[in-house]
């Protein structure tokens, strides 16, 4: 076995799954750079490393350097010292400095750092400041070799392993040792399968009460935000443990029976609930009827307030939306619902228009920073995110405004209800206060929320709440191809297509996966730019059924990346690429900073000296430490399902029989629907028949109707 030191020039390839990654490496003493190849979730570039492995010949990719173990090392070369400390990995010390540092130290620079740092301010331009910045850097660096030590030889990434370190400190090896499922639970971004992974290298039994508990939190985790659950039926919850352990049965129910004794589980019949969803629902279900049993006696003359509001602004209502307005007035809680072009924000402007008529204060919110903004845009009024107007507060973990603290506002209005799960929705319902008025507007075909949940839908069928829906299409709008088309397909209807110039809905036949990657990124950087004068990156927004797959948002997004902005300082963590000037998402809501899952952003800098990179927000820029960047991921081409409550000018959405898993009617409807001005669906037409024809909806465990009826008890 051969014995290989230098350092990683930089990550080509690295899955997060199983950890296999393709580096370019620089041996000490070498000109040039070598392909390194294996398992290991670690590398990251910049650092220095000895290798062990065989060379081996691969048929297409040449010669390679096939790891079996590696660890990490200091370099012994100036030439390795000077690219490893200007790597970015030591925070206070850039590319220049790095030179300088070497220049001036030579052999004896790291010895300097790690024995007399107080030596480098004899660095020119290096003062005390900077000094002890590196000092403590590399003091961290150094008290985190031991655990990354331990975390390495489980198969634990460099990325999470520095956020283990900062979880738990020194006592990161005795707390894991002690539990090693904790991960799972304190550190985002670990999952199960990680932290299991851990456990059977220490030794922890397969069939051991302590993996059999955190294995059902983790299939209720999972049911309820990968699949929206509520709950999940005892069987169920049973049958998916099983498969997941591979234990029996009989194992499962005691622990089951344990967690409901430490009230980390609610049974309730034969459901199982995560605690804070049993309460979140529970208390939905009671505002909801309370809001719902008020009635009030109207004594002015409605149809009279209506149309002076008419003619003052210059509208005439149409009969469904004149009878919102009637009800928002004799009803504590409305639901208004309907598709695109029926005139939902024209109702929420007569709202608005008829509460403030009688001086009522009327807050406007949304779940979204964009979904907000265009509401903002529309009403002229302020608009706020949920989570601002509830007003989060990270230190204690809960919202402000609760129901000891209410809103202060006679009627709220809330748009992309669709969007809001059980738990938002409860934390909402809970800070408005009972003498106000409710109108939640939302299009109950979309696709529900990401989150767990169907609260729009489960409002709608309890049958408790006053509904109005919206189905009459305005002549404005009927002139529009995405607005017939969106109703066509929500009708099992094949869209029509009229590719002439003055359409605003396209559909570009191709077959071959390759080549519909091809027709996108073309359409992105030329061909709509060209035509229709867009922005290629912050006016088209490339959409996609799923994730994986030639045509998936992951491989869209790197080609698109490479298209749109290839140059430019850039920035490699695994196997993700960042260059400034990307288009960004936030995949995580994240309190402290303000900003939330699905905001999108434009990466402003990145800092490489100070470990840093800055997102520019639409209304603030936030800055990420490089340990920090899995919240964020490139956005160029996104799910379907992050799009909700987004409008974009421009959608993109390439659809192939690669996607079938995910071709479903609801799905092509949200996607439709996020376009203002252009659609262009480039795939076949055959993907396209299966998605109309599809319109089976995956149900979600959700008693929320029959809570809100008042059938489960309390």
């Amino acid at each position: 076995m051969e014995r290989l030191q230098g350092i990683v020039d930089r990550i080509t390839f690295q899955s997060e799954e199983s950890g296999y990654t393709v580096a370019r490496f620089q041996p000490e003493g070498a000109r040039d750079t070598v392909t390194v190849v294996g398992t290991t979730l670690s590398l990251v570039a910049g650092e220095c490393v000895a290798l062990k492995g065989e060379w081996t010949d691969h048929a297409r990719y040449g010669r390679q350097f096939k790891i079996e173990s590696y660890e990490k090392v200091y370099p012994s070369t100036v030439h390795g010292m000077r690219k490893y400390l200007g790597s970015g990995l030591i925070k206070g010390i850039g590319p220049v400095m790095a030179g300088r540092i070497v220049d001036h130290f030579g052999k004896k620079t790291l010895e300097v750092i790690e024995k007399a740092s107080k030596r480098l301010v004899e660095v020119e331009g290096l003062g005390r400041k900077r000094a002890t910045m590196i000092e403590d850097a590399w003091k961290e660096q150094r008290e985190i070799h031991n655990v990354m030590l331990f975390l390495q030889s489980h198969d634990v990434g460099t990325g999470h392993a520095v956020k283990i370190w900062k979880q738990y400190g020194q006592d990161a090896v005795s707390l894991i040792q002690e539990n090693p499922y904790r991960l799972s639970r304190d550190v985002w971004g670990i999952g199960f399968a990680s932290a299991d992974r851990i456990a059977q290298k220490l030794g922890v039994e397969p069939q051991s009460e302590q993996r059999v508990l955190a294995g059902i939190r983790y299939v209720l985790d999972t049911a309820a935000q990968s699949d929206g659950h509520v709950y999940v039926p005892v069987t169920e919850l049973m049958d998916r443990c099983a498969e997941t352990l591979e234990v029996s049965h009989e194992l499962i129910a005691p622990c089951i029976d344990l967690l409901r004794q430490e009230d980390e589980v609610v049974v309730e019949e034969d459901r199982i609930y995560i605690p804070a969803l049993f309460f979140a629902e529970k208390g939905v279900a009671t505002r909801v009827h309370q809001f719902s049993s008020i009635r009030r006696v109207e004594t002015r003359d409605i149809a009279a307030e209506i149309a002076a509001i008419e003619k003052r602004d210059g509208i005439r209502f149409a009969s469904l939306q004149k009878v919102a307005l009637e009800k928002a007035l004799s009803h504590s809680l409305l639901v208004l619902t309907g598709g695109p072009g029926t005139g939902k924000t024209t109702t929420i402007r007569g709202l608005i228009a008829l509460f403030e008529a009688r001086d009522k204060e009327v807050l406007l919110a949304a779940p979204t920073g964009r979904a907000a903004k265009r509401m903002s845009e529309a009403t002229g009024r302020d608009a706020r995110t949920i989570h601002r107007l509830l007003k989060f507060s990270p230190g204690e973990w809960k919202f402000d405004m609760n129901f000891e603290n209410p809103l202060t506002c006679d009627a709220i209005i809330v748009d992309e209800v669709s969007m809001v799960d059980v738990a938002l929705m409860n934390s909402l319902l809970q800070a408005v206060p009972v003498s106000a008025t409710v109108v939640l507007v939302g299009d109950v075909d979309q696709l529900p929320s990401v989150g767990p949940g169907n609260v729009l839908k489960d409002i709608i069928g309890s049958g408790e709440a006053a509904v109005v829906s919206l189905n009459e299409i305005f002549r404005q709008a009927r002139e529009s191809r995405i607005v017939i088309n969106a109703h066509r397909i929500l009708a099992g209807e094949i869209p029509e297509v009229d590719n002439s110039r003055s359409s605003d809905f396209f559909f570009s036949e191709v077959d071959d996966p390759e080549e519909v990657v091809e027709t996108v990124c073309g359409l992105c950087r030329d061909r709509l730019p060209r035509a229709y004068g867009v922005n290629a990156i912050d006016d088209i927004q490339v959409m996609a059924p799923m994730y994986r797959g030639e045509t998936g948002a992951t491989n869209l997004n790197r080609v698109l990346q490479e298209r749109l902005n290839p140059n430019g300082q850039e920035l490699q963590r695994g196997g993700v690429r960042f260059r400034v000037g990307d288009k960004v998402m936030q995949v995580r809501n994240n309190y402290d900073r303000d900003v939330f899952n699905g905001d999108m952003g434009r990466v402003a800098g990145i800092d490489s000296t100070n470990q840093a990179l800055a997102v520019r927000y639409p209304e603030r820029t936030v800055g990420y430490d490089f340990t920090e960047l899995d919240e964020i991921v490139p956005a160029y081409a996104t799910s379907v399902h992050k799009s909700q409550g987004s409008e974009y000018p421009v959608v993109v959405l390439p659809l192939t029989t690669q996607h079938y898993m995910m071709l479903q009617r609801n799905l092509l409807y949200t996607a439709v629907t996020r376009a203002r001005d252009l659609v262009v669906i480039v795939g076949t037409r055959k993907a396209l028949a299966i998605a109309i024809k599809n319109n089976q909806v995956a149900d979600r465990y959700t008693s929320l109707p029959q809570r809100i009826r008042g059938a489960p008890g309390d």
